[in-house]
């Protein structure tokens, strides 16, 4: 391209920027005027320019992303009835969720071939997730296995901790994409981005050791995003060098990352829940351009109704609107050279790798878990995320500022939208997901 149009400017200097801003701010302080600090410790500055690309290399998919429904199983030709609509009707991959085994053939029939599906389960059980694999296209079928996952969440094993890795180790012998790993949970529990990260990469590390490197492309991920839209485009980015960078110590070339997207629950709210297609539309959007493989929008009333078919409609066309009407069909690398997104970028790895080696040094992720360090690195987060939401710094519109006092939703309810409380015994501490506006939506239903 000519150069002709800029010859006659000269180039601008970050020094000669900042100096202009000093003049324009008429004596106040740049630093406290200008600059502010993220919670996993960024300083982000009023500008970035060339002198910050980085230039880092990011093993993204070369496609466009998959448009996922998430269908629950508990009547597998109800459940096939509703994916081959939602296929019909603009998705193109389903991910079934599942609590007790089912009939494969019946849940899948008549599906178009080559269909990306991702089987999520509360259950262990080896002799049917290895004929479930056997049956379906090993290739476009992810087993959504995280026994890992299953402790830091429930705070058990699904069976015991032996049981639990032979069965696994049964899986594995025979299927392909069959171990996830659920860096959802630390999101939605309230850990901040770079423990998120962190989490999720030694989570990974843990298979890695048990099975070594040969498993590595067996390994996927679950991510939830948030509405902190550029830092969440980050988020999924630096993932991707963290993965890179960790097979790289293990000998394995050229590993791409496979991430499962859903826009996250916490910041999610039961009053103006309208509000919540403006949050998942941001969320979704971050997700794409973040480089997800696959994204699986929730509902506007994801947590208080049951599954119906307006809500998931509207979900699923949330992710075709940005894909055909707003041009993202392939926009995987649009952050491609952006200073500030490449900035924060390689930040957030370099403080979640800094975090990972504090795991990795004292013993690893399962021994960090079971002496319940993460579990209070992710409190002290959440606490510190809650106290700001509770002192307005962070604003979840209709719920702690512009509150409808008209608005109820004691009658709306048919789930129930609060954590539960559980009296079993555990062996660990367990992680728990938890929204930000629980407690004030608890007074307001009291007071309705």
């Amino acid at each position: 391209m000519s150069n002709f149009l800029f010859e006659d400017f000269e180039p601008i200097t970050p020094a000669t920027w900042k100096q202009k801003i000093q003049v324009d701010l008429k004596g106040a302080d740049y630093n406290e005027t200008l600059l502010w600090q993220t919670d996993e410790g960024i300083t982000v500055r009023p500008f970035y320019t060339k002198e910050d690309r980085t230039n880092t290399k990011i093993n993204i998919p070369k496609k466009g992303y998959n448009i996922c429904q998430t269908i629950f199983v508990d009547d597998e030709k109800i459940a096939n009835s509703l994916a081959l609509n939602a296929l019909k009707r603009g998705a193109n991959t389903i991910q079934f969720k599942a609590s007790k085994p089912f009939d494969p053939k019946t849940l899948i029939k008549g599906f178009p071939g080559k269909t990306l599906l991702y089987f999520k389960f509360t259950f262990l059980d080896s002799d049917f997730q290895t004929k479930l694999a056997e049956f379906c296209d090993s290739e476009n079928t992810f087993i959504q296995t995280d026994i890992i996952g299953n402790l830091a969440e429930v705070g058990n094993w699904f069976i015991n901790l032996k049981e639990d890795h032979q069965q696994l180790e049964k899986i594995v012998e025979v299927s392909n994409n069959c171990i996830s790993v659920s860096g959802d949970l630390y999101q939605n529990a309230g850990a901040n981005i770079s423990q998120q990260l962190a989490y999720t990469l030694a989570h990974a590390n843990e298979y890695l050791n048990h099975f070594g490197k040969e498993v590595a492309s067996k390994i996927h991920f679950n991510f939830a995003v948030g509405s902190n839209y550029f830092f969440e485009i980050a988020k999924l980015r630096a993932f991707r060098i963290l993965w890179e960078s960790l097979l790289n110590e293990y000998d394995v070339k050229n590993g791409e990352a496979h991430i499962f997207t859903q826009p996250s629950l916490r910041n999610k709210t039961i009053y103006d829940y309208n509000v919540n297609m403006l949050r998942t539309t941001s969320e979704c959007m971050s997700a794409i351009l973040g480089s997800s493989n696959t994204i699986s929008n929730v509902s506007y009333d994801e947590i208080y109704h049951k599954s119906n078919e307006f809500g998931e409609r509207i979900s699923r066309n949330q992710l075709l609107i940005l894909q055909q009407e707003s041009y993202l069909k392939e926009a995987q690398n649009f952050a491609d050279g952006a200073y500030y997104i490449e900035t924060i970028t390689n930040q957030l790895a370099e403080k979640a790798l800094a975090i990972f080696q504090q795991i990795e040094k004292a013993g690893g992720f399962l021994q960090q878990l079971k002496a319940g360090v993460i579990q209070r690195k992710i409190s002290e987060a959440a606490l510190k995320e809650e106290e700001s939401f509770n002192h307005n710094k962070i604003v979840l519109l209709g719920t702690n500022m512009q509150i409808n006092k008209a608005d109820k939703m004691k009658q709306d309810l048919e789930l129930y939208p609060f954590v539960k409380q559980r009296n079993i015994k555990t062996l660990i501490t367990p992680i728990v997901r938890k929204r930000l506006s629980e407690s004030i939506e608890k007074q307001r239903l009291d007071n309705e």
